[in-house]
């Protein structure tokens, strides 16, 4: 049986993250040198990633734009971004591209969904994003975390497109969605559901990257450059 918490130990929590985490703060150079934002120096249309940043937005779990989201805009560190186009250009070969839900995500962000998953009132956006659990229990069941691979710069979000319709491929269930039936196995998609996932994972990995098994649309870049660094500049 899984240990629910109560809203102040979550609160305590919370604080503790917000006061203790180290955050590495770079100048605008040393950024310039480290990431690179996607579609940056593509002159091609085609592989171009279509970029739909949902913390920049009100559909997103919280249901509002999240702090240190202040632009449309992905980054991931340069060694990330550049695998992540080799990626692209394989799936266009095979009528497919790239959709950017998020990237390089600010602790700043990272902090404001620990306060907002402490305050238990505050649930507009349960009925599309996690109809199934129970807010109290996001931290326990792993859904919100202190610390997120996407603060470390090669992390990312995605889904993809058909090329000739623009539409999405059917994965299943909507990105970030709070349900066993985002995980990578679940039994209770269709064949072809799966078949999609099976097709996204299986060019990301040959390009470097690690899916995460209880989110079909996660993957992180294996050789990152910064395993222990949680970056914390804004996206604008």
């Amino acid at each position: 049986m899984k240990k629910a918490f109560t809203p102040v130990f979550i609160a305590l929590i919370s604080l503790l993250i917000v006061t203790c985490s180290p955050i590495d703060s770079k100048n605008s150079t040393e950024l310039n040198s480290t990431f690179k934002e996607l579609n940056d120096g593509i002159s091609d249309d085609l592989e171009k990633f279509e970029i739909s940043i949902r913390y920049f937005s009100n559909n997103n779990f919280i249901g509002r734009p999240i702090p240190g989201y202040y632009a449309n805009k992905a980054f991931l560190t340069r060694e990330a971004a550049d695998a992540l186009l080799l990626a692209q250009r394989d799936f266009i070969k095979q009528g497919y591209r790239l959709k950017i839900y998020d990237a390089y995500r600010p602790q700043t962000a990272v902090d404001y969904f620990s306060a907002w998953a402490a305050d238990l009132e505050d649930s507009q956006n349960k009925s599309q994003y996690y109809p199934n659990i129970n807010k109290s229990q996001l931290f326990a069941d792993g859904y919100i975390a202190a610390k997120s691979g996407h603060s470390r710069g090669s992390a990312v979000d995605l889904t993809l497109l058909e090329i000739e319709s623009g539409n999405e491929l059917d994965m299943g269930s909507p990105w970030d969605f709070f349900d066993p039936i985002s995980w990578v196995e679940n039994n209770q998609i269709t064949d072809q559901q799966r078949a999609n996932r099976k097709l996204l994972a299986s060019v990301m990995i040959i390009h470097g990257f690690k899916p995460l098994k209880e989110e079909w649309w996660h993957f992180s870049y294996i050789e990152e450059p910064f395993p222990e660094t949680y970056f914390d500049f804004p996206i604008d």
